[in-house]
């Protein structure tokens, strides 16, 4: 039997979506009670990062990033309240990727998620 066929990456930030969402988490993270180490990864201080854009770009599949409450019902019933985390939606179902401690590992680097990612990718697809 071959490997699912992976349709897509998502990933999943532990923060609300929409004005007051992101306002809420910039401001619990700047007096440190907001955290969420998919945002270390993929943006910046104002923006996100280019490297994270040409990462994407390198996978050959979408990468979709949401907030909590944008999720699918079924990236949502896979994640449930384990965030931020990564998925890949597959031909066979939504497979967890990545969790929070495997992310706050990378420490914020684009570079070091990819080769995770990659790892992850081989191991949980096998």
């Amino acid at each position: 039997m071959s490997p699912p066929t992976v349709r897509a990456i998502v990933g999943v930030y532990d923060a609300d979506g929409g004005v007051a969402g992101e306002l809420r988490y910039v401001v619990g993270h700047l007096l440190g009670r907001a955290e969420c180490a998919l945002c270390d990864i993929t943006h910046g201080t104002l923006r996100r990062k280019p490297a994270w854009d040409a990462m994407a770009r390198r996978l050959g599949v979408e990468v979709t990033l949401v907030h909590r409450n944008e999720r699918t019902p079924e990236v949502a019933a896979a994640t449930g309240d384990a965030l931020p985390c990564v998925v890949a939606v597959t031909d066979s179902g939504v497979v967890p990727l990545l969790d929070a401690a495997e992310l706050s590992e990378c420490g914020g680097d684009v570079a070091t998620f990819e080769s995770v990612l990659a790892a992850a990718l081989r191991s949980r697809l096998a």
